[in-house]
């Protein structure tokens, strides 16, 4: 059977760990493990943890590390920059799926046109470990906080920048044409509800964006968001 899988916050090389409170409460009362039983520890940096419980102790498990694993970062860096959703359920939709696909960084965005401001980072955190641990990945991709759209436009910094948008006066080129045998740093931007404005598809050019399509339907932006996840790292 399969060792279930747990998220520490940091791992600095020590032989034996007291895991938090919420891991404790689920590994002790909902899985009802016992001392002597293993399980695995990420810490989203890289590292797997295989654990035996020395103490179950349901506010305060304390754990003996029995074996470490060490995965590099993935040669194929894709960061994608999306604008928040008034819907924060979709947000949170996109958050979990580009996490499952193994995107290593999701910058929210303000746009010219973003409905919704309001941003709750320590659940969007949550949701981004809940999904790393599902799907068992050594890495938890970066979240940052909101940053209005120019600013991150000005700043990025990447191999590959595209901008994808749905506004036909730009000529676009399908993503496919951006997508190399040698994976690239890649940071991708997807516009909000409405797309992006023509001020910010033109800022995004100057500083070196190139307009991309991703398909032949338009799509909501959190499903543009996974796309453009797929096709990025699916030719990794």
């Amino acid at each position: 059977m399969a060792l279930p899988f747990f998220y520490i916050p940091t791992y600095q090389g020590e032989n034996s760990l007291l895991l938090l409170e919420d891991t404790s409460r689920h590994i002790i009362q909902v899985l009802r493990m016992k001392q002597g039983d293993q399980l695995n520890l990420v810490d989203g940096c890289g590292h797997l943890l295989t654990v035996e419980i020395c103490e179950a102790h349901k506010k305060h498990c304390s754990v003996k590390v029995l074996q470490i694993q060490k995965k590099e970062k993935p040669p194929h860096q894709v960061t994608i920059a999306i604008s928040l959703l008034k819907n924060t359920d979709r947000f949170e939709w996109f958050l979990e799926k580009a996490t499952e696909i193994g995107v290593s960084a999701i910058i929210p965005l303000l746009c010219d046109r973003t409905e919704k401001e309001k941003f709750r980072y320590e659940r969007m955190q949550g949701i981004c470990i809940s999904a790393m641990l599902q799907s068992q990945q050594y890495w938890l991709p970066t979240l940052a906080a909101p940053i209005p759209a120019h600013q991150f436009i000005t700043e990025a910094s990447a191999n590959v920048k595209l901008v994808a948008h749905c506004h036909p006066t730009f000529e676009r080129k399908t993503i496919g044409h951006f997508i190399t045998p040698n994976p690239l740093d890649t940071v991708i931007l997807i516009g909000p509800e409405g797309d992006f404005s023509n001020q910010e598809i033109e800022s995004a050019l100057q500083h070196g964006f190139s307009p991309v399509l991703l398909g032949n339907t338009r799509l909501r932006t959190e499903t543009a968001g996974v796309v453009a996840a797929t096709l990025l790292l699916g030719s990794a």
